[in-house]
Order: structure tokens, then C-alpha cells, then sequence
């Protein structure tokens, strides 16, 4: 029921009164972004004044903003490391942060193969909690009546380790639902899940998503959304399904849990609720069993409404797949975050996901933009700082690089996201993510730049030597019409005798070498997720690589300053490459990986 239209807010009529303060909230901070920054700023600087990082570039307790921007250097997470290894160490003087380090959260962005570790604080769970609070009040403005019904989100937590010095590390979601805030959460009609908390803290994720899959089946007729993080999540849950859904019928015809469902308290949960229903299992059966997937989520869900999923940046490789599951189902983005800072929410959440623009929410952190030339040389020295635009002064058209100031220590620290401004609400600027900066390739929650794909061709190609061979030119993308997605590396190779040239198996152990040399991110995505399927390398004919040169000095590339893209993503490319292909080569085995850190 709407409340009193004199609670009303700019945005629109809101659901009830719980709505109406939190669109009243995000009214107030972005009429007053510029104001609400400044306070930030001073709170972080003020509180962390006595830290060991501010005494270093003698702040003498200035908090405004005009020191803070001629003292502090804007950095990267390079420059933090050492910083944040003593800490990892055990170190527990105040480094970054006077509150103390509660935990690390560890960053899908890589460093030297390993995930970044991002310093975070207790409070900064309030901070996430808060935005968390502001995205069902703006989604009920557009979709009526989610208080009827239940979201169906399929939700894991991942692997953690410690630190030498006894910190946890795990990724910001594992750490949200491992969290009170998330366990003991307050009933919220708008916000019921299918999925019993059992099911989403279950680490082994074979049974976390059965058992999620199994709730989302048997509750389907109460299902109004269905969704999960990223795009390539929820792809994942539907070809589960396909999987498995001759033992889920199984299960939800006896009433009896499958016996590869181990986890006691997932045992005792899923007692209480599942029953024989032989007539839900044999309809379940009819839809499974057709050949035609198309559509499949809203002939089992029929009252889904939408779908929650982040479908922005390299998640928009993943739209067509989902419209073909869903028949076309809206997609909504409802919020940007990352392990470093949650940003801010989506004000038009039913927006179409090429037009998704978020809104900043100046309380979270203090924001500064670096203009962001993608023609203009890479880099700057201390010599010669950046000029970085605040919050409110970014200018729409224009793109920018995000760099933070946060509560829990970072400071002027460089995220890697480039943002376009597509406009303001209020005074708050509004974004749409374009890319990672450096990102090459991508899948799920992995990100391999340009030197890390070097640097595995090189260690691949080693196994060639013996057949004196070698890797003249390669290029790469992201195929993720398979599900899982994997990486596609085409190789144009110069076999010099074609009596010994490289066996299938050697091809076949080049693509394991490559996976070896990826990332930690990439090889739990591989090994722990399922995520990410075997590495394939596509041998094309000789010449191949001259020909994509005059394709591109066709349309126009200079010849003199052309060089081989290491990612393609062009259908004519893709097709020319693809009708040059003389061998195809997956990866035999999985690559290693333990949750434990390199040393």
C-alpha cells in the first residue's frame, strides 16, 4: 500500500514508510554531494590523522581538502604493498587505519597472480548494510508488488584463508554473508529468499547450488526474481539444472535429499521442507527434458518479474544467453561495488543494461575522478601528479578514472574502473562502467590483463622447442556461449620441420601450461567454482595474421602503427579466424590451486 503522498520523493511514490525514508536518504546525500564530501573527507583524514601513512606526508592534521590534494600522492596498490604485508604479517600498529584491520577482503584484480588484499574495518560493514538497505525502496518504484513473493538468488560463499598474522582474507560477498548483518538479518517482505542461509553458507558449491536449486523448485510459483552477482553466476544455476534436474526430480517426487548432500546442517534444514510432490516433480520433468531451453526460466518461474544480475562491463558478453533462458526477461543492475569501497546504486534499475547508469552515494567514501584520455600517453610521474576532478565537477560525456579515499585507509588510491558520466541526480554525478582498465579477458570473476596473456603464451610455447617450433602470433577472447565460459588463445605457429611437428597431446599440455601460469583468480574460477571451463587453443593456417592485418588497414588502421590485438570481440574477425582454424586443443586436467596464498 502507497503511504501519504506528502512523504512522496522526487523519485516517485514510494511502497510504504520503511521506502520513504531511504528514498528520502538518497535525496539528501545527493542534493548535498558536494558538502557531504567534504565531511567525509575531514572524518577520514581526522580519525586517521595519528596513522602511520598521513604522519608520512605530514598532514599536521589538515583535513581540508586543498592539503590533503597537495600532499598525498595518488597511488596504486603496488605502492601500498609493503604497507599492507606488514599487516598481513601481524603487524598491528595504525599503518593505514586507527581503527583497527578486522579482515582483509580480497580483490578479484590481480597482482603478480595473486588477488589483491584490501584492507576493510568492522564499521564498513554498516556502510555496506546501509546501501544494501537503499535497493529494494528504489526497485519497488518500478516493479510492483515483490512483497508477495520470494527471489529466487543463487548465492555462495567462497574459499578463505589467514594471513600469517592470523587475518582473514576472503572476497567481500564471503564475508557479507558470513557476517550478523547478514545471518540475522530483520524480516523484510521485499527481501525473502528461496534459498535457506544453510544453503548459501555451504562451502562445497556442488551442494550449496543443489540444495538452492531444489528450494527455488519447490517454492516456484512464489518465485518473482530470480537472480545471482554476476550474469555469468546465474548462467552457471541453469546449466546445473540441465545437469541435474533428472535427480531433482527424483528428490522432489520421494521427498527424500540426495545422498551426495552431505553437509548436516543442510540435511536437518532441507528436512523440514521437503515433502513428496510427485505432481511439481513430473512437471519439472516435462520442461527439463524437452530439447528447447529456450525461455526456461519463466515456464518453471512463471511469475518472474525480472531478473537481478550485473549484466555492465565484461558481463554484457552474457545478455544474449540470458534473454534466450528468460524470453527476454528484463535485466536490472541495481548496484556497483567492488573490495575496495561499495560506490553506489542504481536510481532506474529497469534500465536497458547498454543505457545502466549508477549513482555515487557521496557518504561511502571520498571520491576523486581522473580524467581519463585513451589516446593520451599511459602514466604520470610524481613529478608531474594528475589534475583529478572531485565528485561533483566531473563533466557528463566525459570518461574518468575512479581513485578513493575510505574510512578504512586507503588514500587517493587508484580502483581501475573507467567511467563514463551520463548525467547528475541532484548534485551526485551518474556512470556508466565502461571496462576495467587493462583487462584482456574475462569470464566470470577472473580479469587477465595484456602482460599476464604474454607471459603465459611464453611459458606454453617452451613445450614447442623440441619440435622446433614456435608461437609466430596470437590473439584471444572470451567464449562464453559455453557454459561455463572459457578462454579461446588462437596460435599461428611456424613448424620448421613438418615431419616433428607438436603432437595433439603437446597441444593439448600447451593449453594446462597456459592455465598454470594464470592467475589465482583464474584457477579457483577453473578448480574451486566451476566457473570457468578448460582453456581451449585454436591452431590457425599460416598467413592467418597477415590477413587480419589487411582486414584491418581495409577499414582503415594505419599500416604503420598496427599492431595484433591480443582480444578480439568483432564478428568478422572472429569468423575470419575461425574459418582458418586447422586443430582445436583443451586443456587435459585442472590446473593447481589451494586456498592457501604463495608465500
Amino acid at each position: 500500500m502507497a503511504v501519504d503522498s506528502a512523504l512522496s520523493s522526487p523519485l516517485g511514490p514510494p511502497a510504504c514508510e520503511k521506502d520513504a525514508k531511504a528514498l528520502q536518504f538518497i535525496e539528501e546525500m545527493t542534493r548535498n554531494a558536494d558538502s557531504v564530501q567534504e565531511r567525509v573527507l575531514a572524518e577520514i583524514l581526522s580519525r586517521n590523522s595519528q596513522t602511520e601513512y598521513l604522519r608520512r606526508f605530514k598532514l599536521n592534521g589538515a583535513t581540508d581538502r586543498d592539503t590533503f590534494k597537495s600532499k598525498l600522492p595518488v597511488i596504486t596498490y603496488e605502492d601500498l604493498q609493503p604497507e599492507i604485508q606488514r599487516i598481513a604479517n601481524g603487524d598491528r600498529s595504525a599503518i593505514l587505519s586507527a581503527h583497527p584491520i578486522s579482515e582483509f577482503l580480497t580483490s578479484s584484480g590481480t597482482s603478480a597472480g595473486e588477488r589483491k588484499l584490501m584492507p576493510t574495518i568492522k564499521e564498513e560493514l554498516d556502510r555496506r548494510q546501509l546501501l544494501y538497505s537503499l535497493l529494494m525502496p528504489v526497485m519497488n518504484l518500478y516493479v510492483p508488488g515483490l512483497d508477495k513473493g520470494k527471489g529466487l538468488y543463487f548465492l555462495f560463499v567462497k574459499s578463505e584463508t589467514r594471513t600469517p598474522g592470523g587475518l582473514l582474507a576472503r572476497p567481500v560477498l564471503t564475508s557479507y554473508y558470513k557476517s550478523e548483518h547478514f545471518k540475522t538479518r530483520p524480516y523484510d517482505p521485499y527481501n525473502v529468499y528461496t534459498s535457506p542461509n544453510e544453503a548459501i553458507l555451504c562451502p562445497d558449491s556442488f551442494q550449496s547450488m543443489y540444495t538452492q536449486m531444489l528450494c527455488g523448485l519447490q517454492e516456484r510459483q512464489q518465485v518473482l526474481r530470480v537472480g545471482a552477482v554476476f550474469a555469468s553466476g546465474l548462467l552457471r544455476a541453469i546449466r546445473f539444472l540441465q545437469l541435474n534436474w533428472q535427480q531433482l526430480t527424483q528428490d522432489i517426487e520421494t521427498g527424500s535429499l540426495n545422498q551426495k548432500i552431505t553437509d548436516p546442517s543442510l540435511r536437518e534444514c532441507m528436512s523440514k521442507t521437503l515433502k513428496p510432490n510427485p505432481e511439481l516433480a513430473e512437471f519439472v520433468r516435462q520442461e527439463c527434458s524437452k530439447d528447447n531451453w529456450d525461455g526456461i526460466i519463466t515456464r518453471i518461474w512463471p511469475n518472474t518479474k525480472y531478473l537481478d544480475v550485473i549484466v555492465t562491463g565484461a558481463m554484457a558478453q552474457y545478455i544474449p544467453t540470458l534473454d534466450y533462458y528468460s524470453g527476454g526477461l528484463p535485466l536490472a543492475c541495481t548496484m556497483y561495488a567492488s573490495s575496495e569501497c561499495y560506490f553506489g546504486l542504481n536510481l532506474n534499475p529497469m534500465s536497458k543494461p547498454s543505457e545502466v547508469s549508477y549513482t555515487i552515494m557521496p557518504n561511502m567514501a571520498y571520491f576523486e575522478f581522473l580524467p581519463h584520455e585513451p589516446n593520451s600517453p599511459a602514466g604520470f610521474t610524481r613529478e608531474s601528479p594528475p589534475k583529478l576532478v572531485d565528485l561533483v565537477d566531473v563533466e557528463v560525456g566525459k570518461e574518468y578514472e575512479l581513485v578513493i579515499t575510505t574510512y578504512a585507509g586507503l588514500c587517493r588510491y587508484r580502483v581501475g574502473d573507467i567511467l563514463r558520466v551520463t548525467g547528475f541526480h541532484n548534485s551526485a554525478p551518474q556512470f556508466h562502467f565502461v571496462r576495467r582498465k587493462n583487462v584482456l579477458l574475462s569470464i566470470d570473476s577472473d580479469k587477465t590483463d595484456e602482460a599476464e596473456l604474454q607471459k603465459a603464451v611464453d611459458n606454453a610455447s617452451q613445450l614447442l622447442r623440441e619440435f622446433n617450433t614456435s608461437v609466430v602470433e596470437y590473439t584471444s577472447y572470451a567464449d562464453t556461449k559455453t557454459i561455463p565460459g572459457h578462454y579461446v588463445i588462437y596460435w599461428e605457429l611456424l613448424v620448421k620441420d613438418s615431419a616433428n611437428s607438436p603432437t595433439d597431446e603437446v597441444l593439448n599440455k600447451c593449453c594446462l601450461a597456459m592455465e598454470e601460469s594464470l592467475n589465482s583468480v583464474y584457477r579457483q574460477g577453473r578448480v574451486a567454482d566451476n566457473s570457468i571451463g578448460p582453456l581451449e587453443i585454436r591452431v590457425v593456417k599460416n598467413g592467418t595474421f597477415e590477413e587480419l592485418m589487411d582486414y584491418a588497414i581495409s577499414r582503415g588502421a594505419s599500416i604503420n602503427q598496427y599492431k595484433v590485438p591480443r582480444c578480439v570481440n568483432f564478428t568478422p574477425i572472429m569468423e575470419l579466424l575461425d574459418s582458418r582454424v586447422v586443430s582445436k586443443h583443451f586443456s587435459p586436467a585442472l590446473p593447481h590451486w589451494t586456498p592457501e596464498r604463495r608465500r
